[in-house]
């Protein structure tokens, strides 16, 4: 058995208590066919599912949670801005427009969650996988406002948007060039030398970054690497085109 399900088998025998102090419980969604595990493995990023996320679906789609309502396992690429998150999970949503997202690489492998929030106007890294994220739901239920999820949401991404104008560890792509990190190094090559640089990598020091930094015309102007969540985008001048597509 995996650790996503023996993680999600902690969540389900847990009881929880609502801000209205009322008792609740993790529901388990069905499961996906072999047939609908197959059409959606076929739907990803070299045609394929790690092997865990494969046991997972077959187990369940996901489930119930009161807090975020649905947490989802198979919603992918519903998200939109494809440009931020070309393969992705919409794991989950608060109700006021602000997203959970996996992202998935172009090589099929999935990896962190973040939280997209636009208002205020930020992208947070939230857990380092599907596991932790759903360690970080269950301490949510447990904790509430003392818990990693409250505190992004509610503090996290407030600081972040605040301290946008700060240096906060976007770098412009001529200052990449010259890092002793490989992998930033060959990105930045491939961006022009005006475009800036967000690296929200695990050991990245910086945890997030604001909308308002990529430009408003959008198209074009955004790029991610294929394995790693570094993204690369020309600065803006006016509101931000993320903005613009939340505010329609």
């Amino acid at each position: 058995m995996s650790q996503l399900i023996e993680q999600l088998q902690l969540l389900e025998a847990d009881k929880f208590v609502s801000e209205d102090d009322e008792e609740y419980q993790v529901q388990l969604l069905p499961g996906l066919t072999d047939e609908q595990v197959k059409a959606f493995a076929e739907s990803m990023p070299q045609g394929r599912l790690p092997a865990d996320i494969r046991e997972l679906l077959l187990f369940t789609r996901g489930f119930e949670f009161s807090p975020l309502e649905e947490i989802r396992f198979d919603a992918s690429n519903q998200f939109g801005l494809e440009e931020l998150f070309p393969n992705s999970i919409q794991l989950a949503g608060d109700g006021f427009g602000n997203f959970w997202i996996l992202d998935i690489s172009q090589t099929g492998h999935w990896g962190a969650v973040f939280f997209v929030c636009h208002d205020p106007a930020v992208i947070v890294r939230h857990s380092t996988d599907l596991c932790e994220f759903l360690r970080h739901v269950h301490e949510f239920g447990r904790l509430g406002p003392a818990s990693w999820l409250d505190r992004v949401h509610e503090q996290i991404s407030s600081t972040i948007w605040l301290e946008r104008k700060k240096p906060n560890g976007i770098i412009s792509a001529q200052l990449a060039k010259a890092s002793d990190d490989t992998i930033l190094k060959q990105f930045s090559l491939t961006v022009p030398i005006k475009y800036l640089i967000a690296d929200l990598r695990i050991h990245s020091p910086m945890l997030g970054f604001a909308w308002d930094t990529i430009s408003a015309d959008g198209t074009g102007k955004v790029r991610k690497h294929n394995t790693e969540p570094i993204w690369a985008f020309e600065q803006s001048t006016k509101q931000s085109w993320l903005g613009r597509l939340f505010s329609k």
